[in-house]
């Protein structure tokens, strides 16, 4: 694959961008002429309203220079959100870095499945309190806790790059001051009933198949948070032999879950203790596949 694009000062932006969407489009990219617009328009540090304002404005010499590295950076494979450092996620941008998994939507799902949960959780004298296993970039946990103005979050991450974006995102979004952040593996080291609330999004790919995951994925996602074993069930055999006593009488845990993996880890969960309200629940994500597991203990 060619990674040439190599604008000239004096080219008016419209004409860059429509040679630009053609070179990511003769790549094979998935969604070239909304790669091209985003790069454009970080480089230009402009408004979408502004380029169709101004389609003739010209591109000075650096801002060309900058787009032609860009530009050469995504015609190697790199995704963008990779490229400009953030990922926008439940509406808020979220700065990730080579040592955190970038955000995918689906996990969207997760989110509105504990918002709901927390919602409808009565308050104790001490609030809620919810922990994020594998935070990660805090994609999660900041949302929450951005969202719920009136609770507290444990943020956990066997990796402490990962945390310090965590907090970073953390503080960026105005929520460090309700959450603590704890580096260490699983729940082992958390009191029982300490939580109302786990959430996760572990690793699930099995191990033989992460380097057969397209290239932007592959490539750039640390391994640590995508390869979940042999089977891909390591992390849900970890997370349900703790889950239950970590969480308090009628809390609950709510799991991402990768593709075929729904029937098996409801069972995990459900024989671990989590069999509450009618036993663990499946929420699907837009395109109908099953994503989040929603267990109860009780």
């Amino acid at each position: 694959m060619s990674n040439r694009f190599a604008p000239a000062a004096g080219m008016r932006a419209g004409e860059v961008l429509s040679l630009l969407a053609e070179a990511f489009r003769a790549a094979g990219l998935a969604t070239p002429a909304l790669d091209a617009r985003v790069l454009l328009l970080e480089v230009l540090r402009i408004s979408h309203a502004a380029l169709i304002a101004s389609p003739e404005r010209p591109l000075t010499g650096g801002e060309a220079s900058r787009l032609s590295v860009l530009a050469a950076r995504r015609l190697s494979g790199e995704p963008v959100s990779r490229i400009l450092g953030y990922r926008e996620f439940y509406g808020r941008n979220f700065r990730i870095t080579p040592d955190v998994l970038d955000p995918r939507p689906d996990t969207e799902i997760l989110v509105e499945a504990a918002l709901e949960v927390a919602r409808a959780t009565p308050s104790s004298g001490t609030g809620l309190l919810f922990l994020d296993v594998g935070s990660g970039s805090g994609a999660i946990v900041v949302t929450l806790l951005a969202e719920l103005s009136q609770v507290h979050g444990v943020a956990l991450d066997v990796s402490p790059a990962a945390l310090a974006v965590t907090l970073e995102n953390a503080q960026a979004h105005g929520v460090r001051d309700r959450l603590l952040a704890v580096c260490g593996s699983w729940l082992d080291s958390f009191a029982e009933g300490a939580f109302d609330l786990i959430v996760s999004n572990p690793p699930y790919i099995p191990d033989a198949e992460v380097k057969e995951l397209d290239r932007e994925v592959s490539g750039h996602d640390p391994h640590l948070a995508l390869a979940g074993g042999a089977d891909g069930l390591v992390a849900y055999r970890a997370l349900a032999s703790r889950a239950a006593s970590t969480l308090r009488e009628g809390g609950h845990f709510i799991v991402e879950v990768g593709c075929g993996q729904a029937e098996t880890v409801r069972d995990l969960l459900g024989e671990a203790g989590l069999a509450g309200g009618g036993g663990p629940q499946v929420r699907r994500d837009l395109a109908g596949m099953p994503r989040v597991i929603v267990a109860e203990k009780g």
